[in-house]
């Protein structure tokens, strides 16, 4: 089975998970009051767009490839780490102001259509919030044995505590020029937190041994290092049809990933001058967006940052074939690090 056959396979499995979880949501929140059931509909209408649920999808895998059957209770742990997922994608596209997520309209653009702004953002934040309580709750109640579960737990709160100092310095960036080493200081706990969380979670209730606990995290801070500087490269390169929203958001607000790090470093000081005034601008027009990629290719940035990406998902291809994961279990982790490092190709 090939990695999309693979995703559409479990995450069909998690996506019915999550219908029956906010079913018995939604009649809970009716008995309360009618403002927070109507909450509860928007958080289910973003949880449960279309997408790949690389994270829940990660979670099953690497509990099944240490013997785990996938039952009820690793399905209610999926469905945890889905909402642990959306929970930080919440407060990111606020904290971003994006109001496009995987199609759809972010949640506090839906609030504050209906709400304004103020009571919009403010609904969309405590929702948020919310949802990292539920992801917790989903969890605990999976009906894992305690000590297992207590692993998790811990996992899940030092992983959302990293996150958010990784948004923190993020959002600083917006107006520093950090340098590479600073770069890979805030994503050392960005997409590598989730990847360590969500395959450390499969393993822990999967009965994986302690020795393979370490492996996996290694692999998965090499994963998260690929993915995110794929993930930004795509943000910068990729057209609106091929990313469903509109291209350069990140250079638009004068974010820095390490495509733009790395040009600030490789770059001429015309082009960096340029680029200076352009990045962060706000509104960038076609023909300024396709100056600055322009510059990111001549200077070596984006060949750079490719690089780098390919560095790190070969070895975490070293570290997933160390593990004594069910082979079924290791090709999903090393066909979705080949499709990272074949991806970067597309963009030019």
């Amino acid at each position: 089975m090939n990695l999309e056959d693979t995703l559409e396979r479990y995450s069909s499995i998690v996506e019915n998970e999550l219908g029956k979880y906010f079913e018995s949501l939604r009649l809970e929140a009716g008995g309360y009051h009618p403002s927070i059931l109507e909450s509860y509909k928007r958080l289910e209408e973003y949880v449960r767009r279309k997408g790949k649920r690389l994270a829940s999808c990660s979670t099953l895998l690497t509990y099944e490839g240490y013997g785990g059957k996938i039952d009820e209770k690793i399905l209610r742990v999926a469905v945890g780490v889905e909402i642990y997922r959306h929970s930080i994608l919440i407060h990111d596209d606020l904290a971003d102001k994006d109001e496009t997520r995987r199609g759809g309209k972010s949640l506090h653009v839906m609030f504050s259509e209906v709400h304004g702004v103020r009571l919009g953002e403010g609904l969309s934040m405590f929702i948020g919030d919310i949802a990292y309580a539920l992801s917790l709750e989903a969890v605990l109640t999976s009906g894992f044995e305690k000590e297992r579960l207590l692993r998790v737990v811990n996992l899940f709160t030092e992983s959302y505590r990293r996150v958010n100092e990784s948004q923190i310095l993020d959002l600083l960036f917006e107006r520093e020029e950090p340098s590479v080493e600073e770069w890979y200081t805030m994503a050392s706990k960005r997409a590598t937190s989730l990847f360590t969380t969500t395959m450390v979670t499969g393993a822990i209730l999967g009965g994986a041994p302690e020795e393979d606990i370490e492996v996996l995290r290694s692999a998965a801070t090499h994963i998260g290092y690929a993915f995110d500087i794929q993930d930004d490269i795509i943000d910068t390169f990729a057209t609106e049809q091929q990313y469903g929203r509109c291209p350069g958001g990140d250079l638009r607000k004068g974010k820095k990933p390490l495509h733009v790090v790395l040009m600030l470093e490789l770059g001429g000081d015309e082009d960096l001058k340029i680029f200076r005034k352009l990045s962060g601008k706000g509104v960038l027009n076609g023909e300024e967006l396709e100056i600055l990629k322009e510059m990111l290719r001549r200077s070596g940035a984006l060949d750079a940052a490719k690089a780098e990406s390919i560095k790190h998902a070969r070895k975490a291809k070293d570290f997933i074939a160390k593990t004594k994961m069910k082979e079924k279990s290791k090709k999903f982790f090393e066909d979705f690090t080949d499709y990272i490092t074949q991806s970067l190709e597309w963009y030019r």
